[in-house]
This record gives structure tokens, C-alpha cells and sequence, in this order.
């Protein structure tokens, strides 16, 4: 019964100090800062379609596969985690309307971590007659902690800020009475709808082939993250 007694003589003791407490009649100061930063993707995932079509008949998908499998295990590419078979199909119910060939395709997923890797292995597909991929998304993997880094760092820069602003009116800068996490924007993620990927030499459907010897030059864009907070300091 004690125990009972004295939380309930706490939560009437807080509501009092609550309802006795108004931030308004408080000195204050209130700032907003935006802190910014950019990273590139170190996700990225390309599409890979293998098509007999595209050769005319002449290479099978069978081939055209096992020459796309040499040319990322050559970088380092570990087939079962990075490389995955979407689809599967054939022309096969038109050849039976049109009488023609019977034609397959094979659809891929590729994850990668740098845009240098990238270029060499769209050279090296280029080189096995493999021309037809494209670019699904781009992603950071460490966004979370990117983001939480950055509201630490938008509050250090509204202290400053507040510190800038007191400085000439002889007074101190007190505690902090409220903090607002008010946004966290993210720009620069590419997920098929928008551009998000600069290849020299490479258009949004195939190659436009550049000199034999060198890589192709590929530019992600790099993903923009702004976080932004509303702090009020006490004035003394």
C-alpha cells in the first residue's frame, strides 16, 4: 500500500511540474541546421539479358552464358551470391504459329560494389558479343549510419550556430530544452524511373563500342543526404 501510495504522489508531482513548466516564457534561442554530405553507390545492381536473337541463331544461350560466367569470374565476381537468374524463356509457342526457330533468353541480376569493376566487366561482355544490359538501381548500404552520423552533425552545427548568434548580446548559451529531428532527404538513388548512371561510350539500350583497349569510363551519381534539426537553447 506504501509503494502504492508514493508512485502515485510522483505522478502527481510530475503532472504538477509539467503543467507549472511553460517552454514559451523560457529565454530562448531557436536555430535549424542542415548538414550535407555525398557518397557513391557501393551497390549496384546491371541486367544482363542473354538472347540467342541478338546473334542471329549463331551462339546459343548455353554458350553466351558460360562466356558471361568467365568474364566475372575473371573480376573476381562470386557467381552463386552476386548472380542471380531472373527469367527464362523461348520464342517456342511462335514456332509453333510461325514455323520459325526457336529462340531462348536468359535474364540476370549482377550485384557489384564500384563503378571501376563495372566498366571492366560491360568491356569484357562487350568483348563476348554480350551488349544487352542495363542499369537497375544503385544503393548505399551503410545509409542508416549515415544518416544518424549526420543529425549529430547538424546538432553540433546548430550549436554553433547559436553560439555565433549570442556572442554579441553578453549572454551565454544555456541547455538544450527541445531537439527536433525535422527531416532526412535522400537524393541520387537510381531505381530504373530516373538517370542515374554516366557511361562513356554506353547508351541506356547497348554499346556504342569505344576503343578495344581501354575500359569503359562510368560515372555513378553520387547520393546526396541532407539531415536537418530544429534545436531551442536556453538563453542565461
Amino acid at each position: 500500500m506504501k509503494h502504492v501510495n508514493l508512485y502515485l504522489l510522483l505522478l502527481v508531482s510530475t503532472i504538477s511540474f509539467a503543467q507549472e513548466l511553460d517552454y514559451t516564457k523560457i529565454p530562448q534561442l531557436q536555430t535549424k541546421a542542415t548538414y550535407t554530405t555525398q557518397v557513391s553507390p557501393d551497390k549496384i545492381t546491371l541486367s544482363i539479358t542473354l538472347s540467342e536473337s541478338n546473334t542471329r541463331g549463331k551462339v546459343s544461350v548455353e554458350e553466351l552464358e558460360k562466356r558471361m560466367e568467365e568474364v566475372l569470374m575473371e573480376n573476381n565476381i562470386d557467381l552463386q551470391k552476386q548472380l542471380t537468374l531472373t527469367d527464362l524463356s523461348s520464342n517456342f509457342k511462335e514456332y509453333f504459329l510461325k514455323k520459325t526457330d526457336v529462340q531462348k533468353t536468359k535474364n540476370f541480376q549482377l550485384e557489384i560494389n564500384d563503378a571501376v569493376k563495372a566498366g571492366k566487366i560491360l568491356r569484357g561482355l562487350e568483348n563476348q558479343d554480350i551488349s544487352n544490359v542495363q542499369l537497375l538501381k544503385t544503393e548505399y548500404s551503410k545509409l542508416e549510419d549515415l544518416k544518424i552520423e549526420l543529425k549529430g552533425k547538424a546538432i553540433e552545427k546548430a550549436k554553433r550556430q547559436a553560439e555565433e548568434m549570442v556572442k554579441s548580446l553578453n549572454q551565454n548559451l544555456g541547455s538544450v530544452i527541445f531537439i527536433s529531428d525535422l527531416e532526412t532527404n535522400i537524393t541520387g538513388l537510381f531505381n530504373g524511373r530516373v538517370s542515374g548512371i554516366n557511361i562513356r561510350g554506353l547508351n541506356s539500350i547497348g554499346y556504342v563500342a569505344p576503343k578495344p583497349e581501354s575500359d569503359l569510363d562510368i560515372e555513378f551519381d553520387k547520393i546526396r543526404v541532407d539531415a536537418t534539426v530544429i534545436v531551442y537553447f536556453k538563453i542565461e
